[in-house]
């Protein structure tokens, strides 16, 4: 049985057990945000609002990423088909939505690629704080985005022998047992 369920069976419903459980839940909910609060207060922060481009990238990302966007487009294109046979198929008819298409297409992929950019930068300085604070860890490795082509290539084959060593090392142990 679950600790909610268990929990539920004790207070049998009462008023003063859910007011109880409430004052717990609001206790554990401040002590999350004061540490959420602490961690946002440690972290480096700027005075400068994004650029105007940032702000629009992320905005147009997230709208685009929507269904409802998804569905205005289908919605495009059904409504470009069936005014197909009104021009006759025609070649402008065609070029309409071959132009509409490429264009969209054109800046999305500046878009999109300025998202990823600032996810993997995001994702990398996430990674590079958890190699720190691991003990154990080999320090070496945070930060190792920046290094060049044929480094990054030497660390990706180094670590490549100690995972196949640290395999034939469980290997061997397995077959130990």
């Amino acid at each position: 049985m679950s600790r909610a369920a268990i929990s539920h069976k004790r207070s049998n419903g009462s008023p003063a057990a859910k007011n109880s459980k409430s004052a717990a839940t609001a206790k554990r909910n401040n002590g999350a945000q004061a540490e959420c609060g602490q961690l946002a207060a440690s972290l480096p922060r700027s005075n400068k609002t994004p650029g105007l481009f940032t702000m629009f990238a992320q905005k147009t990302a997230q709208l685009a990423g929507r269904p409802v966007t998804f569905l205005l487009a289908v919605i495009t294109i059904i409504v470009w088909a069936a005014t197909g046979p009104m021009f006759g198929f025609s070649d402008t008819w065609q070029l309409v939505i071959n132009t509409g298409t490429t264009i969209v297409t054109f800046l999305m992929v500046f878009l999109i690629q300025n998202s990823q950019n600032r996810d993997s930068l995001a994702f990398q300085v996430k990674l590079d704080e958890l190699i720190i604070k691991l003990h154990g860890a080999g320090n070496e490795i945070a930060g190792a985005e920046d290094l060049c082509d044929e480094d990054l290539e030497a660390l990706h084959e180094a670590y490549k022998k100690r995972a196949a060593h640290a395999h034939e090392t469980l290997e061997k142990r397995r077959a130990g047992r």
